[in-house]
């Protein structure tokens, strides 16, 4: 079962609404944030292209360029990790779940300093805020 332990450097947690409800709010808390949508991607619909089924999934890639590219002139592997993604998808038991990269992780992965993670660190706090 999917915990937000940050296993792998990947938080998870329960969503009440569908998949689609889920991004929707989502990325209205990131617009809302002043953070360009880049890309929603829906890999059921992508699935159903090529005849194979897949359970509701659901990948919204988002950020702030300024913030990014702070990010990226400091370290310039973290481009393979921004913008950010945020996953809904759902499970075999129906259950909602919405995953995304912790900042912690990233600051690791890119030897950032605790000073630039803080650009992304609101990630989880918006996640939450819209799925609640």
């Amino acid at each position: 079962m999917p915990n937000n332990a940050g296993k792998y450097g990947i938080v998870t947690l329960p969503s009440p609404y569908s998949v689609s409800e889920s991004l929707d709010r989502i990325e209205a808390a990131a617009r809302s944030k002043g953070m360009l949508i880049f890309l929603r991607l829906d890999q059921r619909e992508e699935a159903k292209k090529v005849d194979l089924k897949l359970k509701p999934t659901q990948l919204l890639l988002f950020g702030n360029p300024k913030a990014g590219t702070v990010l990226m002139n400091a370290s310039d592997t973290v481009a393979i990790d921004l913008p950010l993604k945020v996953l809904a998808w759902e499970d075999a038991n129906s259950m909602v779940w919405v995953s995304y990269n912790s900042p912690e992780y990233l600051r690791v992965r890119h030897q950032l300093s605790e000073n630039l993670v803080k650009l992304i660190a609101g990630v989880g706090d918006l996640v939450v805020q819209a799925i609640h």
